[in-house]
């Protein structure tokens, strides 16, 4: 769009010189902070109507005061299109997604356009007022916001519109108004949600405002401050009143429990107080109160299951918020606690529930190093190992690849528990079963926590390290991964965890100090060579690693990627399994909304948060019609810029968090496309010749690692000389006929004439093969396969033999 020299000009005087009532709009008395030429276009648009003109610009172009200072123009803006409307979007698009900052002017402007809009809005948007205080570097004008505030706080009295409390406490206390908000706001909230508010009365409308921005998000508003939190926590009276709040929460479930107050399922706690103990539970997480653990246990036990035998909860909500806190700030005591709740609650829906939050809390630990190696070692030995005697029989809890109780009697192991045992210690059956089971979990926590540290190149100092690695359980772990520790500036040596300190100093040549950082190593930042010896290592010495590292995927920028910038289309166009692909999007943390047949309903963005925030992958994706299939598209990428989430090009994005990101993709089509359905084949659906093509197309990585794998064990097994490796391909030579089973799709074609196999499983004759991963169950499968196909002269299965023999 063009305008006059003329009427830039006009603007530009708007901004630079003092305000004349001749010159400003009618609503505007004040003067504003020069804007930039993006904000004076949008700006012209919303106030002049003979302005004309596309306003879908690039919104990187504003800065953060002038979205501060257009947030007016566009509150005030209405109607129903047009380019005043274009432009009113755009700014309200981009404050939604960054941080504007006001200046004092324009925080009375706001506050005036909020005032302005009652009439027709029959309400105002009281968190973004609040939103507006502390966001202003200046300080808010007090004088000329009480006024404006009085007339708000009336009109939402009035109205009785109060559902943002804290929003509308925060204006009142400009308006002087407290006595009658509290009024209102005291009447049936709770008493735990009351004792917040008394709180909220002796602050100044500021501090209240900082509240508000981890209570009350509404459309319009911008994120929350990205140090909310950590000025929340440096207000000491806050501190005191979490942990009072959920110390009352405690003694109320406490009382449920022992029938003092009556049980009502759901009704231990009112939604408002929910949200208080919520926050309660954030900021003392957060703080790694020491006091929190035991009572946080408590609670969500207490209030995961009835005291009577009903299957109902006494507040689900509130174990739901202390999940979702959790999240947020994860503790690894916490993660015990909600696995020891999922174990005692009766509901049949919560399990599952937890396990999905319980995986992001695991994903989140590993961005709190501080706290993420924290382990009880609940009386195990070395090794992990823990013996217990019991009468003439010993109970054995192992820690391996699992934890396992067995029970022995002398160097007998028995099959299950001696009757004896279980007459004369049934407590103690109990409580090692209970110990088990909360060693389990550590070792899941930890092991989760470790691998989702990779996208931020996670370092520990040396000693910490050393601890974990001598933890009777933590080290059965930390022993069969291979770390990096860097001796000098630039210069790292690769270890398995299990080196010693004198096997370390002697590929060093030095000790490492203490605080020498030390890291998980990762083949996206190893040589061909280092990368291939460790592959080799793990193979020989059959080292069943925790998740896969020596053998994991890396996804390099490809020449094609840098040429489209600010995408990647490697994985689109692939045809999945919705459903599938939905459920592996919360298995692996990725949040997205379950498509379907409805309006805007069949387009999908899953996102996941890596590296402690700092970066976001987005994945877009296509639900059909019918909700069965999906048809995938572009990855991106954004980087968080202080609270902003901004797209940048591929080249900007660090090469493990691009790596992590794709892997997780990968995974996503290698298990839900339907290239990898057998019996697509036989179906005259739309899609079979996308099933053709991707069921024996080009090896993704996931599937070049599996040819690397099966390189390294075929040599080992029964059917060695039968086999020969391909570019795609394992091909088994049998009796009756010659195979080439797809390393991607697992699918079979046999020659002569490239006839499809249909083989949907086979016996598990590959069982006693040693295999270093296994994460989808693809290796697995073809080795099956192949030993299958190798003696296919003993096939009793008549499907496969009718199709063998034409």
């Amino acid at each position: 769009m063009i305008f006059s020299t003329e009427f830039l000009l006009d603007n530009i005087l708007n901004d630079i010189a003092v305000a004349d009532p001749a010159v400003a709009p009618p609503h505007q008395g004040m003067i504003l902070m020069p804007l930039s030429p993006s904000a004076l276009t949008l700006r012209a648009l919303m106030t002049d109507p003979a302005a004309a003109g596309d306003a879908w610009f690039e919104q990187s172009y504003l800065t953060a005061s002038d979205l501060g200072t257009l947030l007016p123009y566009a509150y005030r803006t209405s109607g129903s299109g047009g380019p005043a409307m274009s432009a009113r979007f755009v700014v309200e698009d981009a404050v939604k997604e960054r941080q504007p900052s006001f200046t004092p002017e324009a925080c009375a402007d706001l506050f005036l356009a909020l005032v302005g809009g009652l009439p027709e809005r029959k309400w105002s948007n009281l968190p973004l007022a609040a939103a507006a205080l502390v966001r202003c570097p200046g300080g808010p004008p007090h004088a000329d916001l009480a006024e404006p505030a009085r007339e708000l706080v009336r009109f939402h009295l009035a109205a009785d519109r109060v559902e943002h409390p804290h929003a509308l406490l925060v204006v009142a206390g400009l308006a002087g108004l407290d006595e009658e908000v509290a009024a209102v706001l005291r009447d049936g909230p709770g008493s735990i949600a009351v004792g917040e508010i008394d709180l909220l009365l002796g602050w100044e409308a500021e501090r209240r405002a900082l509240l508000a921005e981890v209570t009350e998000r509404n459309y319009g508003c911008p994120p929350p401050l990205p140090d909310a939190w950590e000025r929340l926590a440096a207000i000491p009276e806050y501190a005191a009143f979490a942990r009072s709040a959920l110390e009352a929460a405690d003694a109320r479930v406490a009382a449920i429990h022992a029938g003092e107050i009556p049980y009502r399922a759901d009704r231990a706690f009112n939604d408002k107080e929910k949200d208080v103990l919520g926050r309660a539970v954030r900021l003392a997480l957060r703080q790694d109160e020491p006091w929190l653990p035991d009572l946080f246990d408590r609670l969500v036990r207490g209030v995961a299951v009835a005291p009577t035998a009903a299957r109902t909860l006494p507040s689900q909500g509130l174990l739901y918020e202390m999940a979702r806190a959790a999240v947020e700030f994860p503790t690894p005591e916490a993660i015990d606690a909600l696995r020891a709740a999922r174990e005692v609650t009766r509901h049949a829906s919560v399990p599952k529930r937890l396990d999905r939050t319980t995986k992001g809390i695991e994903r989140a630990l590993a961005d709190r190093v501080e706290v993420a190696f924290r382990m009880p070692d609940l009386g195990f030995e070395p090794g992990g190992r823990l013996r217990v005697p019991l009468g003439g029989h010993a109970a054995v809890i192992s820690v391996g690849d699992d934890v396992e109780l067995t029970w022995w009697q002398g160097d007998k192991r028995l099959k299950g528990v001696p009757a004896a045992v279980r007459r004369d210690h049934a407590d103690e059956v109990k409580r090692l079963r209970d110990l088990t089971g909360r060693a389990r979990r550590q070792l899941t926590t930890l092991i989760r926590a470790l691998e989702a540290g990779f996208p931020g190149e996670t370092a520990h100092p040396y000693a910490t390290w050393r601890r974990l690695a001598g933890h009777p359980i933590a080290g059965t772990v930390a022993r069969r991964l291979i770390w990096e520790i860097e001796v000098s500036p630039g210069r790292r040596v690769s270890v398995l965890g299990g080196a010693s300190d004198a096997d370390i100093a002697g590929i060093t040549g030095v000790a490492p100090s203490p605080d020498a950082p030390v890291r998980l190593w990762h083949p996206a930042r190893a040589s061909l060579d280092d990368v291939r010896a460790w592959r080799e290592r793990v193979s020989e010495e059959r080292i069943r690693q925790p998740f896969k590292q020596a053998f994991r995927e890396i996804y390099p920028l490809t020449p094609a990627e840098e040429r489209t910038g600010g995408y990647s289309n490697r994985f689109a166009a692939h045809v999945v399994d919705y459903r599938k692909l939905y459920a592996l999007f919360k298995q692996r943390g990725w949040a997205a909304d379950m498509l379907g047949p409805w309006d805007g309903g069949r387009h999908g963005e899953a996102q996941c948060v890596l590296a402690g925030g700092r970066w976001r992958a987005s994945f877009l994706h296509e639900a059909d019609d019918s909700g069965e299939h999906a048809t995938t598209d572009q990855i991106r990428f954004n980087r968080n810029e202080n609270g902003e989430w901004r797209q940048v090009a591929l080249t900007e994005v660090p090469p493990l968090v691009f790596s992590e990101a794709m892997r997780d993709v990968d995974l996503f089509i290698a298990v839900t496309s339907i290239a990898t359905d057998p019996g697509w084949a036989d179906r005259g659906d739309g899609h079979r010749d996308y099933w053709h093509t991707a069921a024996f197309g080009p090896l993704p990585p996931s599937a070049e690692v599996r040819r690397d794998a099966l390189a390294r064990l075929l040599p080992r097994t029964a059917i060695a000389e039968r086999c020969v490796l391909t570019d795609r391909y394992l091909m088994v030579r049998g009796d009756l006929r010659s195979y080439r089973i797809h390393l991607g799709s697992a699918n079979i074609l046999m020659d002569p004439g490239d006839v499809y196999l249909c083989v949907v499983s086979a016996p598990h004759a590959a069982d006693d093969v040693f295999l270093p991963f296994e994460e989808d169950g693809r290796l697995g499968l073809i080795l099956s396969k192949a030993f299958l196909l190798a003696r296919d002269s003993e096939i009793e299965d008549e499907s496969i033999l009718r199709q063998i023999k034409g």
